[in-house]
């Protein structure tokens, strides 16, 4: 749960669960391509709407807009959205894809701001009627140095908090249904064709200078630094549980559980001195590479040097040495006259 809450009046019906988001690359690249237009050096942050297909609450985001949109960075509750572009651009794209309908929307986040659930509220007029599955909202992080997934799907769950004050004389409370995000899973999910264009794109973007060693440990760093990410923040969510901050959720914490019992038992003494001599293997491995690498270079060097020599000559002496055999060659041919 985030803690953006927005309070109703009034109760309405629960809405269908959403099992996960898959976004697909045309999306991101969509996305991408908004912010950097848009709001690239600013504070600022692009929206769009996300169109595509749900079935049995898996939403399938194949598509999107760029859709005109400003907030005053004072007053979070002032906010624009193109209603007439977002009419056009769906009348459009109704002509060129009939099935994609809208299924949400984006925001280059990097988190949930107040205005998220008012937006949430404008684009669900949006959605085809006798739709089940509620749109959902979506934050793409566009930022370069995220390590994990840029995505993070969320959808809007109703709540009854029945501790808001009625503000009458007599005091009490009052049964409210308050709004707030919860999170989806999100993918990335692609179909043959786009896999394909993603690969003609990466293409010109690999340095082939770079050597496949070099891209496999940086792999492994990317790797260890989104793991060190979500040790930490499971961490931080047992700390507030622990101390009361948050709700217990059962789920997560079988979750947790379920990672913890994956783990091996490092205590053994066979396996330690296997890790060990498996560590030992692999730095000799990269030592005799580094060394035969240094060597090869060496004699590379030695051999550009001699060949440099050889065309060249090897300074003054060899031409003066060269002078002097040819006037002894001459005086020989002169001595063979006579």
């Amino acid at each position: 749960m985030t803690s953006v809450d927005e309070t109703t009046p009034s109760s309405t019906s629960s809405s269908s669960e959403v099992i996960d988001v898959t976004v697909h690359p045309l999306v991101l690249l969509s996305a991408a391509d908004h912010y950097h237009r848009v709001a690239r050096g600013t504070r600022k942050r692009a929206v769009g709407v996300l169109l595509g297909s749900s079935s049995r609450g898996r939403v399938d985001a194949t598509n999107s807009f760029a859709v005109p949109f400003e907030e005053d960075s004072k007053n979070s509750e002032v906010f624009y959205l193109d209603h007439n572009f977002l009419e056009n651009m769906l009348a459009m794209f109704r002509k060129v894809h009939a099935k994609e309908r809208v299924v949400g929307f984006y925001s280059t986040g990097p988190q949930i701001r107040p205005n998220d659930l008012r937006i949430h509220s404008l684009v669900s007029r949006f959605v085809p009627a006798g739709t089940v599955t509620p749109p959902v909202f979506v934050i793409i992080d566009v930022r370069p140095n995220r390590e994990s997934i840029p995505t993070t799907a969320y959808r809007v769950v109703e709540e009854v908090d029945s501790n808001v004050p009625s503000g009458r004389e007599g005091g009490g409370s009052v049964a409210e249904v308050r709004k707030s995000f919860a999170h989806v899973p999100s993918l990335i999910g692609a179909m043959e064709a786009e896999e394909v264009g993603v690969e003609h794109l990466l293409r010109d973007i690999n340095d082939p200078t770079v050597s496949t060693v070099a891209n496999l440990v940086k792999a492994k760093l990317s790797g260890l630094s989104t793991l060190t990410e979500k040790l930490v923040e499971m961490k931080d969510y047992l700390t507030a549980v622990s101390e009361g901050k948050m709700k217990p959720n059962s789920e997560i914490i079988a979750n947790m559980q379920a990672i913890v019992n994956l783990l091996p038992n490092l205590n053994v003494e066979e396996l330690v001195r296997s890790m060990l001599v498996k560590n030992n293997d692999m730095h000799m491995v990269i030592y005799l590479s580094a060394l035969i690498r240094c060597v090869i270079a060496l004699h590379d060097l030695v051999l550009n040097k001699i060949a440099y020599n050889d065309e060249v000559g090897d300074g003054f002496g060899e031409i003066d040495g060269k002078k002097v055999k040819s006037d002894a060659d001459a005086g020989e041919e002169k001595k063979d006259e006579k």
